[in-house]
């Protein structure tokens, strides 16, 4: 999925008020949190994942998987929370043609 930065700068806006909804655990990025953040995707498009890790390369890792595996464009990283959506199919989220 291809988004330009106005239809990003409108999704930041949107994600300034969201709380976390996926954190991961001391296990890390494992199949069962990339499900979780999967149907996350599904139920709201627009989610914000917490990463407890203050290793700057492993958290770029984190980040290009976790986008990889859920076909989910990243929208903002802030520290240690990343917000990303995804479009689903009902369309919950109107963004911008320009």
């Amino acid at each position: 999925m291809n988004i330009n930065k106005k239809q990003i700068q409108h999704l930041k806006g949107l994600a300034h008020s969201l709380k976390p909804v996926v954190l991961l655990g001391s296990n890390g990025l494992t199949e069962a949190v990339i499900a979780e953040i999967d149907y996350a995707l599904n139920h709201h498009e627009l989610i914000k994942v917490k990463i407890p890790t203050d290793d700057r390369e492993v958290k770029g890792l984190i980040v290009e998987a976790i986008c990889r595996e859920t076909n989910a464009v990243k929208v903002q990283q802030i520290g240690k929370v990343l917000a990303i959506y995804r479009q689903s199919p009902e369309k919950k989220i109107h963004i911008p043609k320009l």
